[in-house]
């Protein structure tokens, strides 16, 4: 019997050893310009172990064995513990140890000039393992800014978020050498409404503390150590603070009534739980919890943008390391002029994806700067719609670059096309974000002012930007002064303004070919939407660019 075994040698081989942070050269000249080339050389360990066939193992497994709950034990002890596959737990003890979670808030206190910018890359680079343990890692940095609203509690929580230890299980927080945050803000009756929510809280003897009564329909990570809760107090909805485990070793009554089965983020436990007399702590004035929990809003926000950016650049890199090495008709795919107008195509929205992440990481490092505040109330709302709602078009379309292969699990692509909805879902849909936008505009003037200041930056780099701005300003001074008329294209308003935004940061900073090929598309009259569409521009060399090195 013959041993020989027949290789299709005209197919790609599998995208391992791709450092994301040193070789990804649009990743790197965004870090090394919001923070030095010293971040990048920081961050090269976790590229490096990212781009490992060990990684991307431990990514598959931790989807492909689910987060299971048991309610009680086996005497009928009520214990409500989520059990995990060892790979989720070997991803979240990496992402914890780089700093992924809330350390830059004690890094930047500690006069770190980088340190969410650090952050921001590390995270999109580490999420091309798997992006459902993002979540909770996500949830632990947002929560450190809305704690501040109370000094006590900040000080008794920050230093265990922030801290690079990963220490799971359901302990007093005391005994713990690190700690992970949730949030609970939605209800079944109420979405993102969240001022329709009826869970209770009723005041104790206690000053400060109450008992919550009710159910939140949506808690991702239930086996964190604390989660920021939304209720209605006696005056009004109140931000609250419900430890997993009370200091005395107890478990807080926290039912998880089931974990939610849903279409991607599988790794991730989210979970629908019941209150009944839960001890909780009250986070900053009754009836202002929406104004409280905000802070942790937007810095989920922020992480939206970052998570959906990572998945927009790793399936570039699978769709042009296949097509590099998969032969086809008689040449390499990349080399067939229109797969390489699709691909460039994609390469632009990462690299426009990219840019607008890093720059709004580099706003937060800029906390008390008047101009990266409000840059920041505009920006975020904006990005999280734009950049979320491009994700799902461009997986699906970085998918069929690899024809049927994309299509099976052991490509990885489908785990991304499944995760791609998500973000867009996650802390407030589409619409939500999009009618944020004129909020914004409408209450907070300094807003507008920074996004014409942030994009007049590229004033005269390119025509067809510079009539774009023009443009979004005429439609914005048309909606202004009539709701119905503002709310019904809120949408297009956005997009156009999230549009102008990664159009000046290209012209400013990317090459020359690829700011070209962006507002030509773009912000250019004859884009239909549809990847692989472009109408001229120096493809090869975007192509080139977004190729993984190994």
């Amino acid at each position: 019997m013959s041993s020989d075994i027949r290789v299709a040698t005209n197919q790609a081989p599998p995208l391992v050893g791709h450092n994301i942070v040193t070789t990804d050269a649009a990743l790197v000249e965004a870090v090394t310009r919001h923070a030095s080339a010293e971040v990048v050389e920081d961050l090269a360990p976790i590229g490096a172990l990212a781009g490992t066939a060990e990684a991307r193992e431990h990514g598959m497994l931790a989807n492909e064995h689910h987060p299971r709950l048991t309610p009680y034990d086996r005497y009928g002890n009520r214990i409500d513990e989520v059990e995990f596959h060892p790979s989720w737990h070997w991803l979240m003890e990496r992402a914890v140890g780089q700093g992924l979670a809330a350390a830059p808030w004690e890094a930047q206190e500690a006069g770190s000039p980088y340190a969410h910018v650090r952050r921001a890359a590390g995270f999109m680079a580490w999420s091309h393992t798997e992006p459902g343990h993002g979540c909770p890692i996500s949830m632990t940095y947002a929560a450190v800014p809305a704690l501040r609203a109370d000094d006590a509690i900040a000080k008794e929580w920050t230093p265990l978020l922030a801290s690079l230890s990963y220490d799971p299980g359901l302990r007093s927080p005391a005994t713990k050498l690190g700690a992970l945050a949730g949030m609970g803000m939605t209800e079944k009756q109420g979405g993102s409404d969240v001022r329709a929510n009826v869970t209770e809280a009723r005041r104790t003897s206690v000053d400060g503390e109450y008992t919550l009564h009710g159910h939140k329909w949506f808690t991702s990570a239930p086996m964190n150590d604390v989660f920021l809760v939304l209720a209605q107090a006696p005056g009004g909805v109140t931000c609250f603070v419900v430890p997993r485990v009370l200091p005395d070793g107890t478990r807080n009554r926290l039912d998880v009534v089931r974990l939610k089965d849903k279409l991607g983020n599988r790794s991730n436990a989210s979970s629908e739980l019941e209150f009944e007399g839960t001890l909780a702590h009250r986070l900053g004035d009754e009836g202002r919890g929406v104004r409280t929990i905000i802070e942790m809003v937007a810095a989920t926000r922020l992480d939206c943008v970052l998570g959906s950016t990572s998945l927009i650049r790793r399936a570039v890199n699978e769709a042009t390391w296949h097509t590099a090495h998969r032969s086809a008709f008689g040449s390499l795919l990349i080399e067939k002029p229109l797969m390489q107008n699709v691909l460039a195509d994609l390469a632009v929205e990462a690299e426009a994806a990219t840019a607008l992440a890093v720059r709004l990481a580099s706003a937060v490092d800029n906390l008390h700067d008047p101009h990266e505040a409000a840059l920041r109330r505009i920006a975020l709302p904006l990005s999280k719609f734009w950049v979320c709602k491009r994700t799902p078009a461009a997986v699906a379309e970085a998918l069929e670059c690899l024809g049927g292969n994309g299509y099976v699990e052991e490509s990885g692509m489908p785990l991304l096309y499944r995760e791609a909805p998500l973000n867009s879902v996650w802390e407030g849909s589409g619409n939500v974000n999009a009618l944020d936008v004129p909020r914004a505009l409408g209450r907070e003037p300094e807003a507008l002012d920074a996004w014409i200041t942030e994009v007049g930056r590229a004033q005269g780099g390119d025509a067809r930007l510079d009539r774009a701005i023009q443009d979004t300003l005429a439609l914005l001074g048309s909606l202004m002064g009539d709701p119905a008329s503002m709310e019904v294209n809120a949408r297009r308003l956005t997009a156009r303004m999230a549009l102008c935004l990664q159009g000046s940061l290209l012209v400013r900073f990317a090459p020359p070919e690829v700011a070209d090929v962006f507002c030509a598309s773009r912000l250019g009259s004859s884009y239909d939407g549809v990847f692989g569409t472009l109408d001229g521009g120096d493809l090869r060399a975007i192509v080139e660019r977004a190729t993984p090195v190994v």
